[in-house]
């Protein structure tokens, strides 16, 4: 499904928990939102969270917009509020194999079926999940405008922050616990002087360059 069912219209100023409240309305219920983190990283695993809310969580937004800190505090309020939590990891190997796009809706439908609640109606953020037997919508930047997805960001990319912190001790020479996995200058400059380790995905065009030009 693409577009909201009948009688569910959403006004401007709804605010985050809009779309969950007007799913309520028509009997679509309980609502999961779902979304990834790590995409574009070029190290790292893949990681998506699917959540049904219980209730609203203090402060939350898209976990791009929140500090560490804020991002943290509504991880841990999310896990305390008696949501239904469940998050998926794809790693480096199944990336390359399946290609990110693949990856992508891959992480998110193991997310969505491993929720111990099914939900009624799925909200996604930007990739339609198909074969899910519920309906669902699509959404251009879901995490800013359904609480359901911004809390499975916040969930999908703290767990993956954390993660790749643990790799820093694992790999110290790439830097892993500042930058995360994604492309920088420090990220790109260590690629160059050691070439890949084991967490890289070896499908990514600056990983290739990083191998080809150690090889020359």
């Amino acid at each position: 499904m693409t577009v909201l069912p009948k009688g569910s219209t959403i006004r401007r100023d709804a605010g985050l928990y809009g779309y969950e409240r007007a799913l309520k309305r028509v009997g679509l219920f309980p609502v999961a939102g779902v979304d990834e983190a790590g995409r574009g990283a070029c190290a790292g695993p893949l990681v998506a969270a699917a959540v049904i809310l219980d209730g609203a969580i203090e402060g939350l937004a898209d976990s791009k917009l929140l500090t560490p800190k804020r991002r943290a505090a509504c991880f841990d309020a999310i896990i305390a509020s008696g949501a239904s939590v469940s998050v998926v990891s794809i790693g480096p190997d199944e990336c390359d194999r399946l290609g990110i796009q693949r990856a992508n809706i891959e992480a998110l439908r193991r997310a969505l079926a491993r929720l111990e609640v099914r939900p009624g109606y799925v909200l996604t953020d930007g990739f339609a999940v198909d074969g899910l037997g519920v309906p669902g919508l699509a959404m251009w930047k879901g995490d800013r405008v359904s609480a359901a997805i911004a809390a499975a960001s916040v969930i999908a990319k703290v767990t993956r922050d954390r993660h790749m912190v643990e790799q820093h001790g694992v790999y110290p020479a790439y830097d892993f616990a500042t930058h995360k996995g994604y492309v920088t200058p420090t990220h790109q400059a260590a690629l160059a002087a050691r070439g890949p380790c084991e967490i890289h995905r070896l499908s990514y065009a600056n990983v290739q360059a990083a191998m080809e030009a150690r090889k020359a």
